[in-house]
């Protein structure tokens, strides 16, 4: 069926706005999750701070809370700002330039653009594993990124979210490089996002480079050959022969097809063609 130009342009008029209302209720979520997160948080040594006063840019600008817990600000001096919230560092400041006769009523903001107080552990089997600080809605793809990512030989597949309160929450590395937003928890101060090392599995007899390999995602017979350097001149996909250990840990031994599926710790046999 054919659409008029006319028809066109009335279907974009009415998806255009429908798109851009949808664009603006995930926006709004993702800000009140942000802004809920930041309301709980309270500051410590090494935090940095941007304060902005209405009204008087002068007195607006950033600051770092020191190793005692204060923040020394124009006109006012040292406030104590250590475990307090965004809120009660707001009051202080407003009190303190009331107090000084400095302004009659302000109307003071603060935003953490540092979380130096709070930091988040990347381990396991990650380019730079260690503590890196947060930064404000920092998510798990950030972590990984400023720990130089998975290890692409030697990662596994799925991660690891530790909580701090000892929650834990699994993380499909797959999905989440591949863009999905599911996968991408926030992480707040004091949780872990470990890698492990990925399974293995071995191929030897007649293949060009046996060995021990990364187990892959739905990994087939033929794709671990493939791994193995491809076929020997000798070699046949079709005298193949898996080792495996049962639940009980005795050894059992299969004839395997290029696309049976191997599983972790497999020994994978690659016997000589019949001619």
């Amino acid at each position: 069926m054919l659409i008029s130009p006319m028809a066109r342009r009335n279907v974009s008029t009415r998806f255009v706005p429908m798109l851009g209302a949808a664009l603006l209720v995930i926006c709004s979520m993702l800000s009140s999750v942000a802004m809920a997160a930041a309301s709980d948080y309270r500051l410590g040594s090494g935090d940095l701070l941007r304060v902005n006063v209405f009204g008087s840019p002068e007195l607006s600008g950033e600051v770092r809370v020191s190793e005692s817990g204060n923040i020394t600000y124009p006109l006012i001096g040292q406030v104590q700002v250590a475990g307090k919230t965004v809120a009660e560092t707001e009051a202080l400041l407003v009190n303190a330039f009331v107090a000084g006769g400095y302004l009659r009523q302000p109307q003071v903001s603060v935003l953490v653009m540092e979380y130096v107080s709070q930091k988040v552990s990347v381990l396991g089997h990650v380019t730079k594993p260690g503590q890196y600080t947060l930064q404000s809605t920092s998510r798990v793809l950030d972590m990984l990124a400023e720990a130089g990512g998975p290890k692409a030989e030697e990662a596994a597949d799925v991660a690891t979210l530790m909580r701090k309160d000892g929650s834990k929450a699994s993380i499909d590395l797959v999905a989440l490089f591949s863009g999905d937003p599911a996968q991408n928890h926030v992480v707040a101060g004091g949780d872990t996002v470990y890698v492990p090392r990925a399974p293995q599995f071995y191929i030897y007899g007649e293949v060009q480079k046996p060995g021990m390999y990364k187990l892959e995602r739905n990994m087939t017979v033929s794709r671990a050959i493939s791994a193995g350097g491809g076929l020997t001149t000798r070699g046949s996909e079709r005298r193949v022969v898996i080792k495996r250990k049962d639940k009980n840990g005795k050894e059992q031994q299969y004839s395997a097809k290029g696309s049976d599926l191997l599983s972790a710790d497999d020994v994978v046999m690659v016997k000589e063609g019949l001619f």
